[in-house]
């Protein structure tokens, strides 16, 4: 019988949620050391990102970019270029200036609510990456019109795991998994004993007091995974649920599936592109599938009796 030693649990909230590291390996100082060292630096892209903190480059931003041009530094100008390049490739799905949608259903400072008349369509107008300007030689950003904001939430928690992945790897660490809040999860290497690590995906339901079930188990092996769904933020208005997640080419909470699951070597890439593919649906996998090699891509949509499942490389638990 093999004995392992005993790994290395990290954990500390950031970006509102709650960051966990399982590091394996034969010298549990030195993993312990690399664990703090990237969740360190989730704290630092944090202080970057965040669009609630005033000291941020993105607060800077949004507070200035209508008015001139503004330098950021290059890792920010690069993740917003990544940003605007993922935003063409899923035809608008996936957009960070989608803030002002948000604000305006009242997901920004609570759980949501109605919004006015007319909100939705004012709100639209500040939405839209054809109104950030990006200046390479620069690193500067401009946005065309006031009232454009941009919120990094659904790609933000990614790009943080994939940074602290590239420090786990620069310190040696050769097996180890890390997620973000369980929605986003990054996989190092093969964990001691088995052939990958085995991450599960709970068959979204609206009651939480039921029992939940095992949609799939997806195997990751150095890549991430991330899990974008309805649930969550949300208010209920008559007979109907809206949630958090807002589709920036209708200005609506989208209704196109209830859950969705990205899996490719980015991390960056699995949380922007899971949340295009809950705002797509079924209409939007094989395209999303379509942008990278590797990639693996899973779909849940109402169905009239029972949820609808659908999924590229992604093995189902049992019949959906």
């Amino acid at each position: 019988m093999s004995v392992f030693p005993q790994p290395v649990t990290l954990a500390r909230n950031a970006m509102a949620t709650r960051f966990e590291i399982v590091l394996h390996g034969g010298n549990p100082v030195a993993l312990r050391a690399a664990g703090e060292e990237a969740l360190d630096e989730i704290d630092r892209i944090e202080a970057q990102l965040s669009l609630y903190r005033n000291t941020s480059e993105i607060a800077h931003l949004n507070a200035r970019a209508a008015r001139e041009p503004v330098r950021v530094s290059p890792p920010v100008f690069r993740l917003l270029e990544h940003a605007q390049r993922l935003s063409a490739e899923t035809e608008g799905a996936f957009d960070i200036t989608i803030a002002p949608l948000v604000r305006c259903w009242g997901f920004m400072d609570g759980t949501g609510r109605m919004p006015e008349p007319n909100a939705v369509a004012t709100a639209r107008a500040k939405v839209g990456m054809k109104l950030i300007h990006l200046d390479s030689p620069e690193f500067t950003v401009r946005f065309e019109r006031e009232g454009v904001m941009l919120d990094l939430g659904a790609i933000g928690k990614g790009y943080a795991l994939e940074r602290a992945v590239e420090l786990l790897h620069d310190a040696g660490v050769t097996s180890a998994i890390i997620h973000g809040g369980t929605s986003t999860v990054h996989a190092i290497g093969r964990p001691p004993g088995d052939e990958r690590w085995k991450v599960a995906i709970e068959r979204p339901q609206q009651d939480p007091s039921q029992p939940a079930e095992l949609l799939a188990l997806v195997a990751l092996e150095n890549e991430a995974m991330s899990v974008s769904a309805i649930w969550g933020r949300s208010f209920q208005s008559g007979e109907k649920t809206y949630g958090h997640v807002i589709d920036p080419r209708t200005g609506e909470p989208t209704e196109a599936a209830l859950l969705s699951a990205v899996v490719l070597p980015s991390a960056t890439e699995t949380d922007a592109l899971s949340t295009a593919l809950l705002i797509m649906g079924l209409a939007g996998l094989q395209r999303v599938a379509g942008l990278r090699e590797r990639s693996r891509c899973l779909v849940v949509e109402r169905g009239e009796n029972a949820p609808f499942v659908n999924s590229i490389g992604i093995t189902l638990r049992a019949e959906a």
